[in-house]
């Protein structure tokens, strides 16, 4: 099993939530975030002052997945999520070891 985790602009939620559901994916946690990468933020004028807005708004989602899924939530969180301009995020995928559902205690791929 993997984990993905996606950082993505706020206003994609909707997209990718729907294209990961296309592909057959339940079970999504979505985190709001804040940060920067290359986009470094951006300036503001307040009250005739400038100020730096160095960390911006954004959503982080986490999906577990079986191996065989990998592929598919990758492609379907890259094309709902992209702008094609500076900021449209990053997407990491790390291993799982172990997965237990609290309630059954069913564990592995039945937990997801």
């Amino acid at each position: 099993m993997k984990k993905i985790e996606a950082i993505i602009k706020p206003f994609k939620l909707d997209e990718v939530k729907e294209a990961l559901q296309d592909v057959g994916l339940q079970g999504i946690t979505v985190l709001e975030a804040k940060g920067f990468g290359r986009q470094k933020g951006h300036t503001e004028l307040y009250r005739g002052a400038e100020y730096v807005i160095d960390f911006l708004p954004k959503v982080k989602l986490e999906v577990i997945v079986n191996d065989d899924q990998v592929d598919q939530a990758i492609e379907a969180i890259k094309k709902s999520a992209e702008t094609g301009r500076i900021g449209d995020g990053k997407i990491f995928v790390s291993s799982v070891e172990q997965v237990i559902r609290i309630r059954t205690g069913e564990t592995g791929a039945e937990a997801v």
